[in-house]
């Protein structure tokens, strides 16, 4: 049986956001701007529509009771959370309006980022302190604790950076860049036990969700309410462009192909993206990565995974590139220019 302390040994893990990428121009070609429109120029119907919130989540109600407050008042039929906070943990809880509920399992590869009090059963010199954190960065061995919605089945999760940034008797305040996945209390406890002296989870809030930050239009559930009750008063579109922001937001961090118009509706309706469908994309794309496609005018097509990396795309004209995985945009919105069409 392995033990929390054993880790496979690997230099330190870059996270999803610490990751930079530039954009490949393999060719060029004018977007026709009858078809579609710019994210944030989306009627505001659509807006909502394709529109995510970054919920700045309260003490005490699940992530499930959120997502159902919320649905209740905006009055829609679905909304999604992307990344369960138990009922006393606080901070970032992206949700997904409607049809922007299919971007949200890209936040699961995007990383989180969590600020931790946890106490320890005996007070501990800061500097045993910060040599046992370094020791937990990297790639670990988890088990999901007992109260876990997952089997508890050891697995592996990667910690990007965990940095002490204060200590108060027994009481450690840290910061922590992780995979999605990890468990923060489980964490707490092997981190006493690798200091030999126990531990537990005091508080715990989340500070970032991928690219979701507490600086990008954090707002509580009485902001949206408050806002929500405004604009059907008003009827002014900025008061939701406040808090309800473009799903293509919450994929920021995935590598990204851009496509010709051509392409786009044969994406929709499901087709493989083809090499000559392809305008530009990121560096360092491998094969088997996730990566969103995108319009010319920066609007989520679909989510693929890639067959070739990024430079071989780059000198391949024939061929397909990725495997279409979630389409995202709606079929009609661009002409049907695709071998089969009618």
């Amino acid at each position: 049986m392995l033990s929390f302390l054993q880790r496979i040994k690997m230099p330190r893990i870059n996270a999803p956001w610490e990751i930079k990428r530039t954009l490949l121009i393999k060719a060029e070609e004018e977007t026709d701007y009858t078809y579609g429109c710019k994210p944030e120029d989306r009627p505001i119907n659509d807006y909502i529509r394709f529109g995510i919130i970054n919920l700045d989540k309260p003490a005490g109600p699940s992530s499930h009771e959120v997502t159902a407050w919320l649905k209740r008042i905006l009055n829609i039929e679905e909304a999604g959370h992307g990344g369960t906070l138990d009922p006393k943990v606080t901070g970032i809880l992206p949700i997904g309006l409607l049809d922007a509920t299919k971007v949200i399992q890209a936040l699961l590869l995007s990383g989180k980022e969590y600020i931790c009090v946890t106490r320890l059963h005996k007070q501990t010199p800061e500097n045993q302190i910060k040599a046992i954190l370094e020791e937990f960065q990297g790639t670990i061995y988890q088990r999901p604790p007992l109260r876990s919605s997952v089997k508890r089945r050891l697995r592996t999760r990667k910690i990007y950076y965990i940095d002490l940034l204060e200590t108060q008797e027994k009481e450690i305040l840290f910061k922590v860049g992780c995979e999605a996945g990890t468990y923060i209390r489980k964490l707490s406890h092997d981190i006493g036990e690798a200091l030999g002296c126990g531990a537990h989870m005091q508080e715990l809030r989340r500070t970032r969700a991928g690219p979701l930050t507490e600086q990008d239009n954090l707002v509580t559930l009485h902001d949206v309410s408050y806002l929500w009750a405004s604009w059907q008063q008003k009827q002014d579109e900025k008061l939701l462009r406040q808090f309800i922001k473009p799903m293509e937001k919450a994929l920021e961090l995935l590598p990204k192909i851009v496509i010709r118009d051509s392409a786009v509706d044969a994406v929709c309706h499901g087709a493989n993206l083809a090499t000559p469908g392809i305008l530009a994309l990121e560096t360092n794309i491998k094969p088997n990565d996730t990566v969103a496609i995108f319009t010319q005018k920066n609007e989520a097509v679909a989510l693929a995974k890639t067959l070739k990396p990024t430079q071989e795309i780059v000198n391949t004209s024939h061929g397909l590139a990725a495997k279409t995985q979630r389409v995202l945009m709606p079929r009609g919105l661009y002409p049907k220019l695709w071998r089969g069409s009618k």
